[in-house]
Formats: structure tokens, sequence, C-alpha cells
């Protein structure tokens, strides 16, 4: 065999990895945009529900305001919806896969009883029987129909995630690990293709094909940075120059590879929280019109004055939730931030007494000591309100069998030179085990079946966004205690470095 025909057979087995990798890149592609696709079609579907969903819970707040006998034109306006929820349901019907079929029928059967609900009513309403029509649809509605199809949206949603989220993220990390075993494979033929090449030419290429046949060793084991500084102007410097090309191919190739893996699971964990988020949201936000609805009309026959200040306190929490709903949206997307000048002690008082009575149905004793001297601090009153609630829910399910809640506040002046507001939250609860501690905070991670694993992330997320930090202590058997480190107002802090 001629030297140039040992060049020709060297050259083509250093170009066949190449071949083999730019194959595996086409494949690996393809197959990935396939699971792409397959999850903006399961979103899709689940957006379609969306639909359906708000659409149903229109047609309860129509009824509500039909029997309130403040729009009579509300009837019309339910037969309206009705058209809307028919539009939607049929096309996430169609849909849907043969195995969740059985959804839809469960959702129209809700459908249907609504719809008999709804007739029944207007009847009884038109004939007069506007108390009977009142208890019917407090019976049927919330009492029986609104919690099934609040079952129903949660096992659609988690069937959603299920078969969208997971599989889709389960595919994309399958092609990962496939390309991965083919660029080993490939890496490894590359390393049998020189080891052959420089057999054949090893007489005539001495020096430089030993050079090149231990940077060939070096990249093929993993250590893609070595560099390669052929020399000369022969066949053999080519050959040194192809496989320098190919080395910084595979180091693009690789880099770009970690940068996509890290996009697609950024992306995975943001579409995870924002239809966790939309789930919670609607579990909110489903009785709030009807809430208000009710409270506006007592207020037009009002027993006594005390009622109608109580009215209005029911009119002020459902804009307070709605408030917090919308924080919680927000989650998935930069939250709008509006600081102003607050006082702890008046922000806490006005949330304390929402967990009264969940407090004394668990036995759970409220220990609050915070000095009304404390320094103002700038914060944004809704995202600590927030944060607060969130931390003492925590506290309070974490205590079901009862047990002490505290909640203190203290001025730290020692805190790196700069002045700040710790408030601390303990319960005296089971306590969280240290192996699990170090997730606490993760979005989506929680211990407890109904959790959502936003709680403990949104607080954390509200502290730092008012410049604070938030940390977590826990002992087994003895209790939790999060603390919010505020930093104080400049305007607190007086020249000589003492707190004004």
């Amino acid at each position: 065999m001629t030297f140039q025909r040992k060049l020709l057979v060297g050259f083509s087995l250093m170009v066949l990895p190449v071949l083999l990798v730019g194959a595996e890149a086409i494949r690996s592609n393809v197959l990935e945009r396939r699971a792409l696709d397959a999850l903006g079609t399961n979103l899709t579907r689940t957006r379609t529900y969306a639909e359906v969903e708000t659409a149903m819970f229109n047609q309860d707040e129509v009824i509500w305001r039909y029997l309130s006998g403040l729009e009579p034109e509300a009837r019309h306006e339910y037969n309206l919806s009705g058209e809307v929820v028919a539009y939607w349901f049929d096309r996430w019907r169609a849909e849907l896969r043969p195995d969740e079929v059985d959804l839809a029928t469960n959702v129209e059967r809700v459908q249907h009883g609504i719809d008999a609900v709804a007739d029944t009513v207007f009847q009884l309403v038109d004939a007069g029987h506007r108390d009977t029509a009142y208890a019917l649809a407090r019976r049927e509605l919330k009492g029986r129909l609104l919690p099934i199809l609040t079952d129903l949206n949660h096992e659609i949603y988690r069937r959603a995630r299920q078969y969208s989220v997971q599989r889709a993220f389960a595919r994309v990390q399958e092609i990962v690990d496939a390309e991965r075993r083919a660029l080993v494979g490939i890496m490894v033929l590359a390393v049998l293709a020189g080891l052959t090449g420089s057999w054949l030419i090893s007489r005539s290429l001495a020096r430089p094909i030993r050079d090149l046949q231990r940077a060939m060793a070096i990249v093929g084991a993993g250590d893609l940075d070595h560099p390669i500084h052929p020399s000369g102007t022969d066949e053999v410097s080519d050959l040194g120059h192809a496989f320098a090309q190919m080395t910084a191919s595979l180091r693009q190739s690789r880099a770009d590879t970690e940068r996509l893996d890290a996009q697609l699971a950024h992306q995975v964990k943001l579409a995870s929280i924002g239809e966790m988020s939309a789930a919670v949201a609607h579990g909110l936000r489903n009785p709030l019109a009807s809430l208000r609805a009710a409270a506006q009309l007592a207020l037009r026959h009002p027993d006594s004055p005390a009622a109608r200040e109580q009215l209005h306190a029911i009119i002020d929490e459902v804009d307070r939730l709605d408030r917090r709903i919308s924080h919680l949206l927000s989650f998935s997307r930069p939250a709008p931030f509006h600081p102003s000048m607050e006082r702890l002690p008046q922000l806490v008082d006005s949330i304390l007494p929402a967990f009264a009575a969940l407090a004394r149905e668990r036995g759970v004793t409220l220990d609050v000591a915070l000095d009304p001297a404390l320094p103002d601090i700038r914060v944004d009153p809704m995202q600590l309100e927030q944060a607060i609630v969130e931390v003492v829910s925590n506290a309070l399910d974490a205590m079901p069998s009862g047990g002490t809640l505290t909640l203190r506040a203290v001025t730290d002046g020692d805190a790196g030179g700069a002045g700040e507001v710790v408030v601390s939250i303990a319960d005296t609860g089971a306590g969280i085990p240290p192996h699990v501690l170090a997730s606490v905070g993760e979005p989506f991670f929680t211990t407890r079946p109904e959790g959502t694993g936003l709680g403990l992330a949104t607080a954390r997320r509200y502290v730092e966004q008012n410049g604070g930090r938030l940390d977590l202590t826990s002992e087994p058997g003895r209790g939790t205690t999060v603390r919010f480190h505020l930093p104080l107002a400049a305007a607190t802090i007086t020249a000589s470095g003492r707190f004004a």
C-alpha cells in the first residue's frame, strides 16, 4: 500500500467519528423537537380546560347574581355562558386521549347538574319562592356540585402534570442519556481509528504520528481542552489540523448540549410553577364572587348596625384574598415591588385575626410579643404580609394536635454594621429531619400530600426582594423556627449609629 493510500485510509478513519457525531446530533435534535412538540400539545389541552373551568364557575356566579334580584338580565347571561361552556368543552374533549375520556364524562355530568339546578332556581324565583331557590342553590351548588368540580379539577391538572411536563422531561432525559452513550462510543471509535491509522503508517510517520496519537488518546479520554499544534505542511500536518477542528467541534457541541439542558430544565420548572400557581389560584378564587354577592345583598337589608360592620369586614377580606391570589399568580413572573414605610406591629396585627379560629380549632396557642416601639421598615406591605401568612400557615399545619406558635420581632444593630429587624416565627411541631432540611424552600418540594411546595419558596422570594434574607432552623421532635432578617429604613438610624 502506498504512502498516499495509507494517509487516505488514516484520514478516512479520522473523519468517520465526525460523521457519527453529526448524525447523532441530528437524531437527538429531531427526538428533542418531538418531545417539545408533545409537551406543547399537552399544555394547549390544559389551557383549553382552564377556559372550560372558568366558564363553568362563571355560570355559578350568574345564578347567585340572579338570586340577588339585582340583575334580572342574569338569566339571559346564563344562557350565553352555557354556549361558551359548550364551545370550550367540545374543543377540550376533542383534544383528549382515549384514556382521559372518563374525565370529560364526569365534567359533563357536573355541567348537566348545574344546568338542572339553574333551571329549577329560575323557575322558583319566577314563581316568587326566592328563599326556597336560595336554599336549593346553596345545597346543590355549593354543597355538592362545586366540590365535585373542584376534585375533578385537581385530578385533571394532576394528570396534565404527569402526562405533559413529567413525561416530556423523562423523554428528554432518555434522549440526553442515549446521546451521551453514543458520544462515548464515538470517542472510543475515534481512539481505535487513530491507533489503527498510526499502526498502518508508523514506519514512515514516526514522530508526527506519535505526537498526534498521544493527542488523540488524551482527547479520547475526555480532555477536549488539550492543545493540538500540528507542524509542517505535509499530509500529516493536514491530518493534525483536521483533528484539531474536530476537537473544537466536539468541545462546542458539549458546551451547546450543557446550555440547552440547563435551558430546558429551567423552562420545565417555570411551566410547573405556572400550572401549580394557576391551580391554587383557581381553588381560592372560586368562592370570592358568591361571597361578595351575598355580602352586598345583606347590606341592603341589615338586621343591626353590627351586622353591617361585619359585612364590610367580609368585603374587605374578599379584597385581601384577591390581592394575595394576584401575588400567587405572579410567582412565575417578576413580582411588582411597591415599597413604603411600614410599622411591623400594625402589619402583624392585621394578619393574625385571620388565623385565630384555625388556631383555636387545632388547640394552638398564639404567643405574640412585638415591641410597639420597633423602628419602621421600608418594605412592600403586601409581599411581607404574604410571606408571614405562608410561614404561619406552615407552622399551624405542623401542629395538628396542638402546640404553641411564637412570633417575636427584635432589632439587631450588629448585623454586619447595619441595623435590621429580625422576625422569628416558631412552632412546637414535629420538626424537619436533617436530610430533608436542605431541600425545604425549593419550589414544589413538600412533605405533605396536600401541599403545593410554594409557601416557603414564595416567602423567601418576597423577603429577598425586600432586601432581606430568610433562614430556617429545625430540631426533630421540638419544632421549627423561621427568621426574616429585614433591613431598617435609613431614616431610623441616627448619625451616631443608634436607632432613632
